[in-house]
């Protein structure tokens, strides 16, 4: 699992340590972690030439320090002090001392540069003397490594405000912030620095996570006690939803899926096991309902929509119903089983009567409160919070190939067939997640040997391949 830390957490961990050892130890071990990362990226270290982009305090401190740690090994290393007077006065001095050069400005053959401008204390855009720096370096395209979180990002919610740094990587000390699964980070590497952190209620799956809890049929398993979903989706205009949906349930778990709708012949012709009816009042008993990927927003519509909330299962909330819940949120009053919605930023906005801001995370766990439900907010990264003080996860695809017509369709199959089986709503969501990212970029992948533009259809049809991948 990976866990996200807030800044006031990460400083009262190092308060000990702190405390415990000698002055400049802490940083000198986050600066040792910090040269590593880079050598590694560099590949060969002696001859090749880094240049810090130093700002005050412990962020420049850390800057300075790697590349004195690097020049050690043989790098050139010159620094650009965007402050001189608050420079770190011990890593200037010992950078100075091991050969390292003070410029003005980067030097044209450097290889890489360090981002050391601030820190997780830091907040705003670049001022311009830095935002000057680094729009040269990115025009001469100098692959960029920076120091705890790119300068110029907010570490809680990852928003950039202005001018600020796109580095390749992003070297972090003790513990993720947000803003490595929110912001513009590039490849984000955690450098243990002993810090004595608990797991936080902010939180990313891994692979581990997700193969510890996907539904795997054990010997006495039947194809009801996997768990039956229901799946109201798709009309005569959109019955491509239908079968979307319908078929990633199929896809998700082994064990059954009801459709109910309009479209039951189209959904039968693709998923001949399927249980297919017309209508919703006959579909038979299900352990999860899937409502609203295609459906409409008309009266028959809003009636599935009802019979769906009304029924004692968990039930997930999708396209056309969340516009219709939108405006009736009364529906989900008092309900005593899970209800998950899935909005992208528009439905949100209709949900919310204001689309998210640059605090994602917070204007999500604002609505999953005000509705009392799980709410899974799409976007490169997924905010999934559930109400009252539920986790948050964040599911950073790395990626936008699920940005298609019709993904969601998909993503919201998984997410009804797992609250089947049993999972809580938070971890189903996140884990559907995680496995809808993982069989978008297969897809995109497939045949190779780079990644091409993918659809729906072929998202789902990685879906197998990408479970068999985490199990």
């Amino acid at each position: 699992m990976r866990y996200y830390y807030s800044a006031d957490q990460i400083r009262s961990a190092e308060a000990p340590l702190l405390a415990a050892l000698p002055e400049g130890k802490l940083m000198r071990r986050a600066a040792f972690g910090l040269a590593t990362a880079i050598a590694r990226d560099l590949t060969t270290v002696a001859g090749k030439a880094v240049c810090a982009v130093v700002g005050s305090g412990d962020n420049g401190g850390d800057a300075l320090w790697a590349a004195t740690f690097l020049r050690r090994r043989g790098t050139r290393a010159t620094a650009v002090l965007l402050n001189p007077e608050r420079a770190h006065a011990r890593a200037l001095a010992a950078f100075r001392r091991s050969g390292g050069q003070v410029v003005d400005t980067v030097p044209a053959a450097t290889d890489l540069v360090i981002d050391g401008v601030v820190g997780i204390s830091g907040s705003g855009p670049l001022r311009p003397e830095a935002a000057r720096v680094f729009d040269a370096v990115h025009a001469a395209g100098i692959p960029v490594v920076s120091v705890d979180l790119p300068s110029g990002v907010d570490v809680h919610t990852g928003a950039t405000d202005g001018a600020h740094v796109r580095p390749a990587m992003t070297v972090t000390f003790g513990g993720l912030k947000p803003v490595h699964a929110l912001g513009p980070c590039g490849r984000v590497e955690l450098v243990d620095i002993g810090l004595d952190l608990p797991p936080s209620d902010t939180r990313g799956f891994e692979d581990v996570d997700v193969a510890a809890r996907w539904p795997v049929p054990g010997p006495t398993d039947d194809k009801y006690t996997q768990g039956v979903t229901g799946v109201m989706a798709g009309s005569d205009t959109y019955p491509g939803a239908a079968v979307l949906c319908t078929g990633a349930a199929v896809a998700a778990t082994s064990g059954m899926v009801r459709y109910a709708g309009t479209a039951a012949q189209q959904v039968l012709a693709q998923w001949p096991e399927v249980i297919a009816t017309s209508t919703f009042t006959t579909t038979g008993r299900v352990q999860s309902w899937v409502v609203g990927p295609g459906l409409g927003t008309d009266e028959t519509a809003a009636a599935a929509l009802c019979f769906a909330l009304e029924a004692d299962v968990p039930v997930i909330v999708d396209a056309d119903a969340l516009t219709i819940l939108a405006a009736h949120p009364e529906l989900v009053d008092g309900r005593s089983t899970a209800t998950v919605l899935t909005p992208h930023a528009g439905e949100f906005a209709r949900l919310a009567g204001a689309p998210p801001g640059p605090d994602r995370v917070a204007d999500t766990r604002r609505l999953a409160d005000r509705l009392g439900v799980t709410v899974l907010l799409k976007g490169n990264v997924t905010v999934i919070a559930e109400p009252g003080s539920g986790a948050v996860y964040l599911n950073a695809a790395g990626a936008s190939w699920a940005a298609t017509a019709g993904s969601g369709d998909v993503l919201s199959g998984v997410i009804g067939a797992l609250l089947a089986a049993g999972l809580p709503a938070g971890e189903a969501a996140a884990a559907a997640a995680f496995v809808h990212s993982r069989a978008a970029q297969l897809s995109a992948l497939d045949p190779g040997p780079g990644p091409a533009p993918t659809s729906a259809s072929r998202i789902l049809a990685h879906l197998r391949t990408a479970v068999g991948s985490i199990l």
